[in-house]
């Protein structure tokens, strides 16, 4: 799943970003916006990630909700 799609429903995305790294708070997700570099940014303060640590987790869950979202077919 590309950026645009993520960025674009990010807010029904949010949700799914807490299960996945439950540390992260509703504000931290509210501050990345959608946006892959303040994602990447905020897993790096709150997990002590290095930044290719917590850039390869944001591809790996963004692999992992194009894969849902391809096995949930087209929403109206």
């Amino acid at each position: 799943m590309n950026w645009d799609m993520i960025a674009g429903q990010w807010k029904q995305f949010k949700g799914n970003a807490k299960e996945t790294w439950g540390e992260l708070t509703n504000d931290d997700l509210d501050m990345a916006e959608g946006k892959r570099d303040k994602l990447v940014g905020i897993l790096q303060e709150r997990y002590g990630y290095a930044k290719e640590k917590a850039e390869e987790e944001v591809d790996r869950w963004s692999r992992r909700l194009h894969v849902r979202y391809e096995e949930a077919g087209p929403q109206p």
